[in-house]
């Protein structure tokens, strides 16, 4: 035997496990990377990565929407809705009343890029909430449509709580005036699917 192929053949064998040992790190890594992953994350990305492309969302109640993201907030995002069963415009989702995401072949990698947090560092709409959006809608008097899980109401915000609002219901066109009001619903923000202004 010769000392040289034997050195030779160790360092062979240390070599392929520290190169085995690197690729599980590097595993691990992007394990743990890929378990920090938000859906408002994998959406930005998408979003970023294909900014004039709509992605297909079926709400918690099973309405199924094609939209185009724009602004994305701490628990909720604003976007164009461009499904053909729908009326065209835009509305606010809040990311809780998402079901499902339904990517294309071409959207999926780039979903798994970077979190939103990195993306917009230093971005006031990144840290507002859906409450204080509504609390801005019910500030400028804004009518609306709300789509909640029993279906869509009309009507102007009057007041959001902690975890709830008020909405003032009137008749589509009509102005929000005492008169017009036909009841106040108050409901749980948990259950906004979709606001429509």
């Amino acid at each position: 035997m010769r000392w040289d192929n034997l050195f030779e053949d160790l360092e062979g064998q240390l070599e392929h496990e520290l190169s085995a040992e690197e690729l599980d790190i590097r595993a691990e890594e992007e394990r743990l990377r890929l378990s920090r992953l938000l859906l408002r994350d994998r959406l930005f990305a998408v979003h970023e990565s294909h900014p004039d492309e709509a992605v297909t969302l079926t709400l918690a109640d099973g309405l199924v929407l094609r939209v185009r993201p724009r602004t994305f907030g701490r628990d909720w995002f604003s976007a164009d809705l461009v499904d053909e069963s729908a009326r065209a415009g835009q509305g606010i989702v809040p990311i809780a009343a998402i079901g499902s995401l339904a990517l294309e072949k071409s959207q999926v990698a780039p979903s798994l890029g970077a979190t939103l947090e990195q993306a917009i560092t230093g971005s006031l709409a990144a840290r507002l909430s859906l409450a204080f959006v509504l609390r801005d809608l019910c500030r400028r008097r804004a009518a609306l449509d709300l789509r909640t899980p029993t279906g869509v109401v009309h009507g102007t915000i009057d007041r959001v709580g902690r975890d709830h609002l008020d909405l003032a219901e009137h008749a589509t066109g009509e102005p929000r005036r005492d008169a017009a009001v036909t009841r106040v619903r108050i409901i749980p923000l948990a259950q906004v699917l979709l606001v429509r202004p």
